[in-house]
């Protein structure tokens, strides 16, 4: 296969970069189309009032490319820098989870959205919060290992196949599962202060580190954030068209 590999946390993201190397253990060739800096939460955002600029990266085996720009922008931007055709999209590894309502705002989501909307079939892959580095490791072969099922089988118009891996060492994981998305919303709230010169601003969240200021809703039993929390990979198609088991069969 040939892959587009994105991302929103960046072209220097070590997510992405496993996910390359799982790629390329594998025999596949790879384009990298992503973000220059760090992109998360743009959701569907893209760039159209200016130029994109786009660098070369130098990385042996791999045409890469850092592009100033969007997630989207990046799936968009990806099958003018390469004239061989793309099999399929992986955008990630996520750091951090993207399941229930994280899903509208993720870049990681937008980015396989984009190329799906382009008719090329579309993986998102994330790793929840306090995953280990083998765990992004196996998350990373596991989401390569779906790519090659999937990769010939017909995804749901704009549909996209949706990975997140559990924290904490794999040896402790459990099956992966097939799962509807959560509708649980964000609960996050802003907290106010007033800077020395008298200037009202606003943070969104609470102090603490990233894992600490998202907080949601609680997950419905059998949805994907849910069985998330109880160290299962999980797999949600997501499209109202279609489910992960036909797109399997």
């Amino acid at each position: 296969m040939h892959i587009l590999i994105t991302n929103d946390d960046g072209i220097h993201a070590i997510g992405l970069k496993t996910l390359v190397n799982a790629a390329l253990k594998n025999g596949h060739s790879v384009l990298v189309a992503a973000p220059s800096q760090q992109c998360s939460a743009n959701s569907q955002h893209i760039t159209l009032s200016r130029p994109l600029l786009v660098n070369p990266v130098k990385w042996e085996g791999v045409l890469a490319y850092a592009i100033d720009g969007t997630p989207s922008d990046c799936a968009r931007l990806a099958p003018c820098l390469d004239d061989k055709k793309i099999d399929i999209c992986i955008s990630g590894i996520n750091r951090g989870e993207n399941t229930g309502a994280g899903i509208y705002y993720s870049g990681t989501v937008a980015a396989a959205r984009d190329a799906a909307m382009m008719y090329i079939p579309a993986i998102s892959v994330s790793l929840m919060f306090g995953g280990t580095e083998s765990g992004l490791q196996r998350i990373a072969e596991f989401a390569i290992q779906m790519a090659e099922k999937v990769v010939n089988q017909k995804f749901p118009r704009c549909g996209v196949l949706n990975i997140n891996g559990p924290k904490g060492d794999p040896s402790t994981w459990k099956a992966p599962v097939i799962c509807p998305l959560s509708s649980a919303y964000f609960l996050d709230t802003y907290q106010k202060r007033v800077s020395p010169l008298g200037q009202m601003y606003f943070w969104l969240g609470q102090e603490g580190n990233e894992a600490d200021t998202i907080h949601m809703e609680e997950h419905a039993p059998g949805t994907d954030a849910y069985m998330l929390s109880q160290g299962h990979i999980t797999l949600t198609m997501l499209s109202e068209y279609s489910t992960v088991n036909e797109l399997l069969k």
